[in-house]
């Protein structure tokens, strides 16, 4: 179980770390700093932490494919069933907006299928483990 801890902290380190170069491009890239990076920013960064927050709330139920290790249901997800989704998708499209790259917005629209598909995986497989508790979750939060 320790292995499997530090295999945790390990990838959730690697992620912030990913995050934080993110965030390093928006703040040190090159652009000017006028009315769109400055929105960019202001969208991006708050969702960042979010992202974060959902991310480190999730802990060892955080899979890449589909399973139903734990039904988290408090902090960000006691309000959102996907908050990595969500929060991840607008970091995005701050992140376009900051670098002056609006037009790519439009990745999203390929992106947010992807992740509706995901989630309706995801929801499935707890359904089947947690039955009418996830069912009842289900009826109390948003996506």
């Amino acid at each position: 179980m320790a292995n499997r801890d530090s295999g945790y902290r390990a990838f959730l380190l690697a992620q912030l770390c990913i995050g934080m170069v993110i965030l390093a491009l928006m703040i040190f890239g090159p652009k000017p700093w006028n009315w769109a990076h400055w929105l960019g920013l202001a969208i991006a960064v708050p969702a960042l932490v979010l992202l974060f927050v959902a991310r480190f709330q999730l802990g060892g139920s955080f899979s890449v494919t589909p399973q139903a290790r734990h039904l988290v249901t408090h902090g960000l997800y006691s309000k959102i069933r996907n908050p990595i989704y969500f929060f991840g998708e607008i970091m995005i499209a701050g992140f376009f907006i900051a670098i002056h790259r609006p037009v790519l917005i439009f990745f999203l629209v390929i992106l947010t299928p992807i992740q509706i598909i995901r989630a309706r995986k995801e929801s499935k497989v707890l359904e089947e483990k947690y039955g009418d508790e996830y069912r009842q979750y289900e009826r109390n939060t948003w996506f």
